[in-house]
């Protein structure tokens, strides 16, 4: 079992990476914190196991709950299955909707909560998954800056499972669940009609962690990507597993790759650390950071002095909640705080509520980022939301 946390990479990247085998039973504040100390791994048989909240989105007048002195709106809504959100300079927000992609070859799909054969169709519906991908980035545009987009645009179709977004110059791209691609933009385009171009393939297939982000160097010439593992225990056979479980670091201008980091099960988010910029990834073998059992982070976003102490400095980490035991844990954005480039302190509850006192999911968080004015953004991808929090009093 490897406890999910927060992994120094390069200088400092960190990823949020899932983990835990799907029988583990570990309890939820299990290697919580600074320097965690992980349990001992324990040989059992793998029992498929589901215990998931099931998906009732928000009912009318409700919505997650933030701290005082924080006012959350939905930015929109009525999207489908919104997993990431980029933020680009103008202060428009990208929305990749996705889901897994279809099966190749033959070979079994799954989920990216990862529970395989009969049980998958459970967790599937009980998660509200949509059986199709919508293949889509969709544009939001806050123009006079209420916490609610007036403009909702398709900004590009026709992708392949698409998450993580990155603009280098005048060059956005994107990482499709096979392919990390590009296409040409320019400030303030609500839409691009540009076939993709390919920079570079992606470990696939039998996908059993799908989704694939990317992230910038500080001088744009090096992208790099995530790519989870196809299995929780080698149990797809360790040829599936090849350059899996991994970073990428890719050329942006040959799209020419090398394995960067490894042994990271289903790295999703990632993210520089403003203050360290640190060569880690030589000495990065134990987690810096504990979140605790089965709580599957996913998005990760450096605060700033946008926004108000003590959230000013450190990472906001959106848990998209357990699968696979009771009781269940997650479910909630956490803040997380640093100092001197490390983390200090144990994880914060910072966007809670969605769950129903019965068990069932309203939403369930993956991706977050700081919008242009210094805000959360959250994906909510079974509420079909993206949330905002700003400082400020609820209107």
């Amino acid at each position: 079992m490897r406890t999910p946390s927060l992994s120094s990479v390069a200088g400092l990247v960190v990823a949020a990476v899932v983990g835990c085998a799907a029988v583990a039973q570990s309890p939820p504040d299990t290697g919580v914190g600074p320097n965690p100390q992980l349990p001992a791994p324990e040989r059992k048989k793998l029992i498929p196991t589901v215990d998931i909240a099931p998906a009732v989105g928000w009912p009318q007048g409700v919505q997650p709950k933030a701290p005082a002195g924080f006012r959350v709106t939905a930015l929109a809504a009525g999207l489908e299955h919104p997993r990431w959100v980029y933020v680009l300079p103008n202060g428009d927000v990208l929305v990749a909707e996705s889901n897994a992609p279809p099966a190749k070859d033959g070979a079994k799909n799954v989920h990216a909560e990862g529970v395989r054969g009969k049980a998958m169709g459970v967790v599937m519906k009980r998660a509200g998954a949509a059986a199709k991908s919508a293949n889509r980035i969709t544009l939001l545009r806050d123009a006079d800056g209420d916490g609610v987009a007036e403009q909702k645009t398709v900004f590009m179709s026709g992708l392949f499972s698409p998450f993580g977004m990155a603009l280098v110059g005048n060059e956005l791209f994107i990482a499709n669940a096979d392919a990390i691609v590009k296409v040409p933009y320019q400030a303030g385009q609500t839409s691009i009609t540009a076939a993709p171009v390919k920079l570079t393939d992606l470990p696939a297939g039998a996908n059993h962690h799908w989704t694939k982000n990317i992230i910038a160097s500080a001088d744009g010439s090096k992208l790099y990507a995530t790519v989870g593992s196809n299995s929780n225990i080698g149990d797809n056979g360790m040829a599936s597993e090849e350059g899996r479980a991994a970073i990428w670091e890719v050329d942006r201008a040959t799209g020419n790759k090398r394995l960067f980091a490894t042994g990271l099960r289903n790295p999703n988010g990632l993210g520089w650390e403003p203050q360290s910029k640190v060569e880690m990834v030589a000495k990065a073998i134990a987690p810096d950071y504990g979140l605790g059992s089965h709580v599957a982070p996913l998005g990760l976003a450096f605060s700033d002095a946008r926004m108000p102490p003590p959230y000013a400095s450190g990472a906001f980490i959106g848990e998209h909640g357990s699968w696979n035991r009771k009781p269940l844990t997650g479910y909630k954005v956490v803040f997380v705080p640093f100092q001197a480039g490390r983390p200090s302190g144990q994880p914060m509850d910072f966007l809670t509520g969605f769950l129903s006192p019965d068990g069932k999911a309203y939403g369930r968080p993956v991706g977050v980022a700081l919008d242009g004015k210094g805000a959360l953004l959250v994906a909510d991808d079974v509420g079909n939301v993206v949330w905002r929090v700003a400082p400020g009093a609820a209107r």
